[in-house]
């Protein structure tokens, strides 16, 4: 049971409810909320904005957030969830923001991003992403590569907007040079090698709000599939929220 008492720590180092489920890992996956020190987590533990996540060498983790949004990083990536905000009665109050430090990951709309398109920013070292409904890849090397699946992007940066399209393939070099179409040869071998790999998982976004149960995601090949994720999940928010509860009436009694 420790992977609960770090779901626990996960979810009182910001005293916030928890947004997102870890859908599936694969390998080495830690995860630290704030500046505490990265954690090993678990398939079906909970994480909240503020939460940073790493993959190591020949590992995976699958992200499903409250709205349906998925996430997939692949191994050797650094990521950061800053902020997240979803009100299913308040579109207006959507908002996420991802970032991607190293590494490459993929992103698959939820509900925000199909009907708050403008509330949705994943950003990286050379530019930021903005994005149309999309189903898009990121690998953040140098310079940085990205596929967009379906939907559109637009990436930006001081040098300007540029626009793509599904099935667009391109780079950025920098914060001052404007991103740029290229074609599959001009791809580093480990950036085909990633795209290829986090392709091959089977996102499956939900129509409207997850709940952290929504149509799973798994991948084929070397991913793990999270058939029993939701199951699990809902079992860790309810400790979650005993423990929440717990620690909210304690601070309640010692200010009487």
């Amino acid at each position: 049971m420790s992977w609960v008492w770090g779901i626990c720590a996960l979810l009182l180092a910001s005293g916030a409810s928890a947004n997102g489920v870890f859908e599936s890992i694969t390998g080495d996956v830690r995860a630290a909320a704030g500046k505490s020190a990265p954690v090993p987590v678990s398939q079906a533990q909970l994480f909240q904005p503020g939460t940073s996540v790493t993959t190591g060498p020949n590992s995976q983790a699958i992200l499903r957030f409250e709205d349906g949004q998925v996430v997939v990083l692949h191994e050797n990536t650094e990521f950061r969830v800053n902020a997240y905000r979803f009100d299913l009665e308040k579109p207006q109050s959507d908002s996420i923001a991802l970032q991607i430090v190293k590494g490459a990951m993929r992103s698959a709309t939820g509900l925000i991003g199909r009907r708050s398109g403008n509330s949705v920013l994943v950003t990286m070292p050379q530019a930021s992403i903005g994005i149309r409904g999309t189903d898009f890849m990121v690998a953040v090397v140098n310079p940085a590569y990205f596929l967009v699946i379906d939907g559109a992007i637009v990436v930006a940066n001081t040098a300007g907007k540029a626009t793509f399209g599904a099935g667009a393939l391109g780079t950025v070099a920098g914060v001052k040079t404007l991103a740029t179409g290229v074609t599959v040869d001009s791809l580093p071998p480990s950036v085909s090698a990633a795209f290829n790999a986090m392709r091959r998982v089977a996102v499956g976004a939900a129509a409207g709000p997850a709940g952290f149960g929504g149509a799973s995601a798994g991948a084929t090949g070397t991913g793990a599939a999270a058939s029993d994720a939701p199951s699990a999940a809902a079992t860790v928010i309810a400790v979650g929220i005993a423990v929440l509860a717990a620690a909210a009436a304690n601070r309640s009694a010692s200010n009487h």
